[in-house]
């Protein structure tokens, strides 16, 4: 794919989202605050997504290793 089909192809998808949205009928200044606000919207839901992601994945690991790493000191402990 060349990099004009790709400029179109995303003007096109641009388009499509105005379409969808009625953002063209909106003004100049609606339209800023209108896109600020959904980008800072999936700013927010990608940020908290890696975080979250990543402290359960952190857990998730903590807990298999504990799992697997010592099972005679884990038998132990409980017996104690």
């Amino acid at each position: 794919m060349d990099v004009k089909s790709t400029k179109n192809f995303v003007f096109w998808l641009f388009c499509q989202f105005e379409l969808i949205t009625c953002s063209y009928l909106m003004e100049p200044w609606e339209k800023v605050l209108f896109y600020s606000f959904n980008i800072s919207m999936v700013g927010m839901l990608f940020y908290t997504t890696y975080v979250c992601v990543a402290a359960h994945a952190s857990t998730a690991l903590q807990f298999l290793w504990n799992l697997l790493g010592n099972p005679h000191e884990n038998a132990v402990s409980v017996v104690k």
